[in-house]
């Protein structure tokens, strides 16, 4: 008689459970973590950000409004208009303390110190001076402009 054969009674293999994704890793969980911080501080710095420089967006639409082809303003009345936003955005920027009293040949060297410039005080900026209240200003030069632009978004902050 045949003894009877031992691999008859092997049983199947049996594999483990599937290894579950839930609950993560505490790697994981580490990870989300610093994600979630620098989603919240990334975003508390980006508002920042925006609400420090609005000022500069308002004033670069205003700025865009006056130079515009269908403007209703004289050549005497947009420069005025122009060296009241370079003002209000001056006093925004340093404090009304410190801009307030600078008129002449002081507002227009302030003006080149803090857009790092000299076309202020030596190039078309010098139209902001006092001069354009006591003679009549027949042409403002698209340097003007370009020149206010240029220090409205680059200025430095006092």
């Amino acid at each position: 008689m045949n003894p009877p054969d031992p691999l008859t009674q092997l049983r199947d293999i049996h594999l483990p459970e599937p290894v579950s994704w839930w609950p993560p890793a505490p790697g994981w969980w580490l990870m989300a973590l610093v994600a979630v911080v620098l989603l919240v501080v990334g975003g508390r710095a980006l508002l920042k950000y925006i609400r420090r420089n609005r000022y500069r967006r308002v004033a670069l639409a205003e700025l865009r409004r006056l130079r515009g082809k269908k403007t209703k303003y004289t050549a005497q009345e947009l420069l005025e208009r122009l060296a009241s936003l370079l003002r209000r955005v001056a006093i925004q920027s340093c404090g009304r303390q410190q801009v307030a009293s600078l008129v002449g040949e002081r507002w227009l060297r302030f003006l080149d110190e803090t857009g790092s410039t000299d076309q202020f005080t030596g190039g078309a900026g010098r139209m902001l001076g006092e001069d354009h209240y006591h003679h009549e200003v027949k042409k403002i030069s698209a340097e003007l402009f370009q020149l206010a632009e240029k220090w409205i978004r680059g200025h430095k902050k006092c």
